[in-house]
């Protein structure tokens, strides 16, 4: 492990680097939504069409996650987020610059097969540098940083989407990214122990895992439960007559929520079991998308992103803490697994909601997640609950 003397920036410095890092993946992938309509009527297409964008990206963030885990046990963490970054910038010059709906779905694709990067490699990073008793807090920190880039890339995208036009968003997130690899340079390595074995050995060692499946499927539900439907809040805003900017603060109260409820979380790690966590979370989920089953309005649609928030920062930060214990030598290979089936779920979830979204009928897309949730939440208190015992 390299020495704060060596590397020239102490824990606290690498900290900071790894939120910024998890930050600009979060902004670029959040600032999708808000400006879905703006990106429809620009191109003359129908919501549908341009949420394909939004799902093509979820797709390759979703496909990239394990290729980049296998390379960044190859090459290192630092150096895989180095080069995605590079990708990050030409994309989101390219998306700034697309003539038409086809180049942009293209170039957002590209943006999200390469940030997809950074998140895993910023969360193994803190698996490789922090030990297990002390880990959930830096894990905790990176994930705030997170939660607060969904509520400035919603709020944000919204309203440069209002003021100067859509393209300066993917411009602002390639030009956050161009920053970003610059910095990183001075992000030390993790020392790490040669990689010999064959990288689909390595996934197929954690696929015989049956604790690991259980992780799996249960994020895979709530990457369509949760992002994916979540896509459809700042359409739904406008829909009911609001403008872009208007729409991207209303959905900014889902990361302004999981930022705010996070901090909740930081006290009652140790002192409430994984399994509380996750019942906690599981009914939020619940909760939230039980307010829009019952109206769908302005003020509905804020409670329940603040609600919604609330389940992220306890039940998604369950499964991500189990994700990095549940195969110990191959932690590398389970988180990208992880985050390829949230982001898998995520891009199926956007994808099926988004003729229902295209009809108006938001209120049946909320209602269908919170029939999916409802199990959801049962199953994941109960498998961390039988988890926790046979660990015992």
């Amino acid at each position: 492990m390299p020495t704060e003397a060596a590397s020239g920036v102490g824990e606290r410095g690498r900290i900071r680097l790894l939120q910024l890092t998890a930050l600009t993946s979060t902004c670029d992938r959040f600032a999708l939504a808000p400006i879905l309509v703006a990106i429809g009527r620009d191109f003359g297409a129908p919501l549908s069409a341009a949420a394909a964008v939004a799902s093509t990206y979820f797709l390759a963030y979703g496909l990239m996650q394990p290729v980049w885990g296998m390379v960044s046990d190859r090459i290192g963490r630092v150096r895989v987020m180095r080069v995605a970054l590079l990708g990050g910038v030409l994309a989101g010059v390219g998306s700034a610059f697309a003539p038409d709906l086809v180049t942009l779905g293209i170039t957002r694709t590209v943006a999200g097969g390469c940030f997809a990067a950074l998140i895993p490699a910023t969360l193994v990073y803190v698996g490789d540098m922090w030990p297990p008793q002390v880990r959930q807090r830096p894990l905790s920190d990176v994930l705030a940083a997170s939660s607060f880039g969904i509520a400035v890339a919603t709020a944000g995208a919204g309203a440069l989407a209002d003021l100067v036009g859509w393209r300066t968003v993917p411009a602002v997130t390639g030009a956050a990214a161009a920053v970003l690899w610059l910095a990183l340079r001075r992000l030390p390595e993790p020392d790490r122990p040669p990689v010999t074995g064959s990288p689909l050995r390595s996934v197929a060692t954690v696929l015989r895992h049956r604790w690991a499946l259980a992780v799996f499927a249960l994020v895979l539900v709530e990457g369509v439960v949760v992002l994916g439907t979540l896509t459809y809040l700042a359409p739904a805003v406008q829909y009911l007559g609001s403008s872009a900017a208007v729409a991207g603060l209303v959905a900014a109260t889902f990361g302004v929520g999981a930022l705010g409820w996070s901090r909740l979380v930081r006290l009652l790690v140790g002192r409430l079991p994984a399994a509380g966590l996750a019942a906690v979370g599981g009914g939020l989920l619940v909760a939230g998308w039980g307010v829009l089953a019952i109206a769908v309005t302005i003020p509905t649609i804020a409670v329940a992103g603040l609600v919604l928030g609330g389940s992220w920062a306890f039940l998604h930060t369950t499964l991500q803490s189990w994700a990095t214990d549940v195969v110990p030598h191959e932690r590398a290979t389970a988180v990208a697994v992880f985050a390829a089936l949230l982001f898998l779920g995520s891009s199926a979830g956007t994808a099926a909601a988004g003729p229902l979204a295209d009809a108006g009928a938001f209120h049946t897309v909320f209602v269908v997640a919170l029939v999916i949730a409802v199990p959801l939440a049962a199953a994941a208190w109960f498998a961390r609950s039988r988890y926790a015992h046979r660990a015992r």
